[in-house]
């Protein structure tokens, strides 16, 4: 049998990783390698960038899997998701590519618009996320995607709190102005039909 037949057994091969199992670092390298991938694809667009981010994440990982405590299935690809991300911040912090900037009192009043998003693939979703400036697209990825609040976000990335909220709210906007502006070019080809 195969090793791409045998069922993946999460604990286990945690067990035998940390007993320095070379082949337990090949199947968690397969089995998360592209998941991983995608998830430092959402903050940074160059793949080669991306590749380097999760270079150093393997390394951390694998070097400090010891470390890791088993808590039940998913308890790995949340721990992996944590060092990706962790990379990949400190990755755009270092290369200067995140721009931060207040808005305005005026602007922070506006009500963020939910825009309807059920008729719109989420691969059109993603790629309109990646089209953020690269400072809306982190803090809209932490705050929506990793559930992060304005006060972790702010002590991650070393700014203020009002800072992170008027970055999701500018993002938001941003991203609604993008949905709605898909949507209506949708309708304006299905009436041409």
């Amino acid at each position: 049998m195969a090793n791409s037949d045998i069922p993946y057994d999460e604990l286990q091969t945690v067990l035998s990783a940390q007993k320095g199992d070379k082949e337990a670092f090949r199947q968690i390298y397969a089995k998360y390698v592209r998941y991983l991938s995608a998830v430092s694809s959402r903050y940074v667009l160059n793949p080669e960038d991306v590749k380097d981010i999760l270079q150093e994440s393997f390394i951390k990982i694998f070097a400090s899997i010891n470390s890791f405590k088993f808590k039940g299935t998913g308890s790995l690809k949340g721990w992996l998701t944590k060092i990706v991300v962790n990379e990949t911040l400190k990755h755009l912090c270092k290369s200067k590519h995140l721009d931060f900037t207040d808005i305005s009192e005026s602007e922070a009043d506006i009500a963020d618009e939910e825009p309807e998003v059920d008729e719109i693939p989420s691969d059109v979703i993603y790629h309109l996320i990646r089209e953020l400036p690269d400072g809306y697209r982190t803090i809209f990825n932490l705050y929506v995607i990793e559930g992060k609040t304005h006060k972790e976000i702010a002590y991650m990335l070393n700014i203020r709190e009002s800072t992170s909220a008027s970055q999701l709210h500018r993002a938001k906007a941003i991203l609604a102005s993008k949905i709605n502006q898909f949507k209506h070019t949708l309708e304006h080809h299905s009436n041409e039909r």
